[in-house]
């Protein structure tokens, strides 16, 4: 099963993160959403499961979680914004992936067990760091994050 992983979009939501997602069972949005059209269009592309960010302040993101715990192919997923708000161990939670956003770096980790894995940020470009989202794909034999740089239009 093929997974999108998408965070930071900031309300933009670019038509390269869109042909990239194409195909995939289910999107992830690991928060700061930006505008609720975001996840109305992914909603085209796949079910969404979505959080909010620091900047879904709106009433339209008062709907969305700020974690989540689901499971997805046999996995056990948790969403947090950020990273440094994870409130549970993982490993002693049966918790197979925590996905992040907030920092805008892409990040795939293995700590004790737990993959971590921080999509980067598809919305607007913030200093140097690329424009990325990841795909996460679950098997029985286990999971394979790939982090995918979004070739932008000039």
């Amino acid at each position: 099963m093929k997974i999108g992983v998408i965070s930071d979009t900031h309300g933009l939501l670019r038509p390269e993160a869109v042909q990239r997602l194409a195909g995939v069972a289910h999107i992830i949005h690991a928060g700061d959403i930006g505008r609720r059209e975001v996840i109305e269009c992914l909603g085209l592309i796949a079910p969404v499961i979505a959080i909010r960010g620091n900047v879904d302040t709106a009433d339209w993101a008062a709907s969305y979680p700020a974690t989540r715990t689901f499971e997805l192919g046999g996995r056990s997923i948790h969403v947090v914004h950020d990273v440094h708000d994870l409130a549970l161990d993982p490993r002693a939670g049966g918790i197979d992936v925590v996905i992040s956003g907030h920092s805008h770096q892409p990040r795939i980790e293995t700590v004790d067990g737990v993959l971590y894995l921080n999509p980067g940020s598809a919305g607007p470009r913030r200093f140097s760091l690329p424009v990325t989202l990841a795909i996460l794909e679950l098997s029985e034999s286990g999971v394979r994050p790939v982090i995918h740089d979004l070739p932008l239009a000039r």
